[in-house]
């Protein structure tokens, strides 16, 4: 595939173009990501590891919550170990390679967070709406390949934007008002129009899709629970609470970036920072702390790791 390409790396503006304040505020903002993602890459790892070595792995809805701790992992390890060594430099660049690597990964486990999303609330809606059936449904069988279907729709999904990407000619300037790469400030610099809907049809409309998916997927849940008992609706609606604020902090960022055309404002540096760094780190204190089978095992965990040491 030819690309007539005569740029060979971007130059990333970071969050401020004011040199002072870049000098005061580097090192707070370098702490503070620091701490941001290593809480949230141990944590989510240890989510998996918890979950893999114990009983909760048998569970549909554990399982899936694994899942999406290394996908969150894996997610918030993209783009930010580079935005916070960046955070030490003066000049921040990224060859173009590295750049498709960063718009790659980021869209690749982003895409397979929401179709794991959608896996999870049909998860939910079978466990509320039909518990009777929900062992003879919801099977490791039908488990995994809910896991597959959003592994390779998300690859599918990525596939078609670094295809269009590689196709356009970016001759110059190459400089990205950004923190990272992302679909909009680069197309930005393609030499060529591009489809100013692009990315809204192709990332921002699939978010929209399933976010109103999602929303009227539970509220199908809510209704259903007019009739069952008042200890059933009150664990029911701890399990939606938590999901539908995980779809929220998730859907509405990426919804605000990618639903508009090809357009960058201030605001997106703090959006992007939010949904790649924040997010996968509220996914982790939400469903471990809002689920009580998971406080029980890491509680069960430790009380074995010191029974051991004593011994």
């Amino acid at each position: 595939m030819e690309n007539k390409n005569n740029v060979i790396e971007f130059i990333l503006l970071g969050l401020t173009e004011n040199q002072k304040r870049k000098k005061k505020t580097q090192k707070i903002i370098f702490i503070g990501f620091l701490v941001i993602y290593i809480v949230s890459v141990v944590g989510n790892v240890l989510i998996v590891v918890i979950i893999t070595a114990s009983p909760l792995l048998e569970s549909p809805m554990h399982y899936f919550l694994a899942y999406l701790s290394f996908i969150d992992a894996c997610h918030s390890s993209v783009n930010t170990p580079k935005l916070i060594v960046d955070l030490l430099h003066e000049k921040k660049t990224i060859l173009f390679n590295e750049c498709m690597t960063q718009i790659f990964g980021e869209h690749f486990f982003g895409d397979a967070g929401v179709i794991l999303f959608t896996v999870m609330t049909y998860d939910h809606y079978i466990a509320i709406c039909k518990p009777l059936h929900y062992t003879s449904i919801m099977t490791r069988r039908v488990c995994h390949l809910f896991s597959g279907v959003s592994w390779v729709a998300g690859f599918l999904h990525v596939f078609i934007q670094i295809i269009y990407i590689l196709r356009l000619p970016f001759c110059g300037p190459n400089i990205i008002d950004h923190l990272m790469c992302d679909l909009n400030p680069l197309l930005n610099l393609a030499c060529i129009n591009t489809p100013g809907l692009f990315v809204a049809v192709n990332s921002g409309f699939l978010c929209l899709l399933n976010f109103l998916l999602l929303i009227g997927s539970y509220v199908v849940i809510l209704h259903s629970l007019r009739s069952q008992s008042l200890e059933a609706r009150q664990k029911a609606l701890c399990i939606c609470v938590s999901h539908t604020t995980v779809v929220v902090l998730f859907f509405v960022p990426c919804i605000f970036v990618y639903l508009r055309p090809a357009t960058t404002l201030p605001i997106d540096k703090a959006v992007s920072v939010f949904y790649t760094m924040i997010t996968p780190m509220l996914n982790l204190l939400i469903y471990t702390l809002r689920n009580t089978q998971m406080k029980n095992t890491i509680r069960k965990l430790y009380s074995r790791k010191a029974i051991s040491d004593e011994s």
